[in-house]
């Protein structure tokens, strides 16, 4: 067969040209160059559909598993990258919570601290208190004592002035304390 279509390709070739082409003669061409040119396409495409059909049909599957492997990988990449997005906003949200948490305690233990300082300074500005009314009441009771003595004194005195002869001490003491007696009285 091959013998055949190199006979036929020759006798196209060999054939010369007798008359010079002109109007639709240079646009068709002649049916023996026709008849090659079929035969040699038909060769090239069995060549081409018979080895280059299976290689480029392994390229095409190749490069089909290679697409569907970088979507399976880039899904993949996805899912990870979605799933430690979810974990960073969890930790996110717990580092929130956990941070909400210390400033809750620290203003507890402030308000406790603070809680603490007022009740110690309250109780000791009522020791202060409490120790100053009890300095002002034992001052106030030396001052009536001292007052007491001296008025004792100045009324023995004037008693003496007055009853100079007619008293004797057993009755101008017992006169003082009574008159003791009645300032004592008169305490507030």
């Amino acid at each position: 067969m091959l013998n055949m279509l190199a006979r036929i390709l020759f006798q196209v070739v060999e054939e010369p040209h007798t008359e010079e082409p002109s109007g639709a003669d240079l646009v068709l061409p002649e049916i023996n160059e026709l008849i090659a040119g079929v035969i040699a396409f038909s060769i090239v495409l069995v060549v081409v559909w018979v080895w280059a059909r299976p290689a480029i049909a392994r390229t095409l599957a190749a490069r089909q598993d290679a697409i569907i492997g970088q979507l399976k990988a880039a899904e993949t990449t996805k899912i990870e990258a979605e799933s430690l997005l979810t974990d960073y906003k969890k930790q996110v949200a717990g580092a929130r919570d956990e941070a909400n948490k210390i400033v809750e305690d620290a203003r507890k233990n402030a308000e406790s601290l603070r809680a603490e300082t007022v009740e110690r300074t309250n109780t000791e500005a009522a020791d202060i208190v409490r120790k100053a009314r009890e300095e002002a009441a034992a001052e106030k009771d030396r001052a009536a004592a001292a007052i007491r003595a001296e008025v004792a004194a100045l009324s023995l005195a004037v008693a003496e002035k007055a009853v100079v002869g007619a008293m004797d001490a057993k009755a101008q003491q017992k006169l003082v304390e009574q008159y003791i007696a009645e300032l004592g009285g008169l305490r507030p």
